[in-house]
């Protein structure tokens, strides 16, 4: 794990290329660290062919535009998965939802609150809305307020390991998606994802 984590830490990128033109691809021992424990749970296929990673942020409008069209890409793919990875970037309340969705796993409903949280239609402006957010989604806010503290220096971890892995891509805002080994710094449609999806099949 270290060694793969000195990897990303050296690594250095050239700015990511739009997908107009040749996706650039990060080095295969690049992305095999990204899914090394600990992860959160992934969405989509336990037995995927390609797994698509995504550096996000609850208040990025670009993320919230893309949300839906991973979700249109597990549906028509049963070979797919996706692993979110939490970048929060836009200030408080936003390390405030990445930590509350981290937390949420602890009462395994990771994916329910990522979905609530980035499904919002509005910004999230204070962590009061963020609360209401995932208390509506079904999360217990009592048990969440209590893992959210007892596994702080874990969720602190979790977040220092994206945004590291984040930067040693060359990514410098969100969305920052990775399908296979192709690098895209920019919201995607799903045909768009379904073009990437298979060029990573047949050039891994």
């Amino acid at each position: 794990m270290k060694a793969a984590l000195s990897l990303l830490a050296v690594l250095v990128l050239t700015p990511v290329a739009l997908l107009a033109a040749e996706p650039r691809k990060a080095p295969a021992a690049v992305v095999s660290a990204l899914a090394q424990p600990p992860v959160m749970p992934a969405a989509g296929a336990k037995d995927a062919d390609v797994t698509i990673v995504e550096f996000f942020d609850y208040n990025c409008p670009y993320c919230k535009k893309t949300a839906p069209e991973l979700l249109k890409l597990l549906q028509v793919d049963p070979k797919v998965r996706i692993l979110y990875k939490e970048w929060p970037i836009f200030g408080d309340v936003s390390e405030y939802a990445a930590r509350s969705a981290l937390a949420a796993n602890w009462q395994s409903r990771f994916l329910l609150a990522h979905d609530a949280l980035i499904g919002t239609a509005h910004d999230l402006d204070d962590n009061s809305q963020v609360d209401a957010v995932l208390k509506s989604a079904g999360v217990d806010l009592t048990q969440l307020a209590h893992d959210r503290t007892t596994h702080a220096t874990e969720i602190t971890a979790i977040l220092a390991r994206d945004a590291k892995e984040a930067t040693a891509l060359g990514f410098h805002g969100t969305p920052g998606i990775v399908v296979g080994r192709q690098l895209l710094p920019q919201s995607l449609s799903v045909k768009q994802l379904q073009e990437l999806t298979q060029s990573a099949r047949t050039s891994p």
